[in-house]
């Protein structure tokens, strides 16, 4: 795989740590964060796109979102 869309070490350190705290919780617990942490997800792409058009000087009324 191409180096720059590899993991850094501090990441997998990073996900080793989420791996462990997720895999102690409840199902019902898991369940909600999936939700939440997919809710975050929408927000950053909404996040990246707004930021995009402003660089690229792009109207909202150009192009939907």
């Amino acid at each position: 795989m191409n180096q720059s869309v590899e993991l850094s070490l501090e990441q997998q350190f990073n996900l080793r740590i989420f791996e462990d705290s997720v895999r102690q919780m409840s199902r019902e617990q898991a369940q909600n964060f999936l939700i939440e942490l997919h809710e975050h997800m929408m927000l950053k792409d909404n996040m990246y796109k707004t930021l995009l058009k402003q660089d690229w000087g792009i109207n909202a009324d150009q192009m939907s979102v």
